[in-house]
């Protein structure tokens, strides 16, 4: 297992925490603002949406804290559930859904820019990034 930085730890730790953190939100006090998030064409009820994807935001902040085993694996399942929920960060932009107090296609534009700082955190934190790279430099 490639070693990673205190400094990784600690934000590996803090994205763990704010998933944990927006998990439970969407169960609770942020519910209605996580509805306006999720895209009209997803085939299914947007509440079962939210609180699956406040279950699963739950546990992988859990498993990013606990996990250590496991970290270069998780790095990049959180990755992809951020890619996989991004279509709703377009949709609230597109559609000029006012959520979270982004209350302004500025605001909710550059919400979008965020995304990808969140992709890149969830796999440099981790070391999957690195573990990638060294396994291709390998071949």
């Amino acid at each position: 297992m490639i070693p990673i930085s205190t400094t990784q730890k600690i934000l590996k730790i803090i994205l763990g925490s704010f998933l944990l953190l927006a998990g439970i939100s969407h169960l609770s006090w942020a519910r209605q603002e996580f509805l306006a998030q999720v895209p009209n064409w997803v085939p299914l009820n947007q509440d079962l949406v939210v609180i699956l994807s406040g279950i699963v935001e739950i546990l992988l902040g859990l498993s990013l804290i606990l996990l250590k085993r496991y970290r270069i694996e998780l790095g990049w399942i959180v990755a992809l559930f951020f890619v996989a929920v991004f279509p709703g960060n377009i949709s609230q932009y597109v559609n000029r859904i006012d959520a979270f107090g982004l209350n302004s296609d500025l605001s909710r534009l550059i919400r979008l820019f965020f995304q990808p700082v969140l992709i890149i955190w969830a796999l440099w934190s981790t070391g999957a990034w690195k573990s990638f790279r060294n396994h291709k430099r390998l071949k």
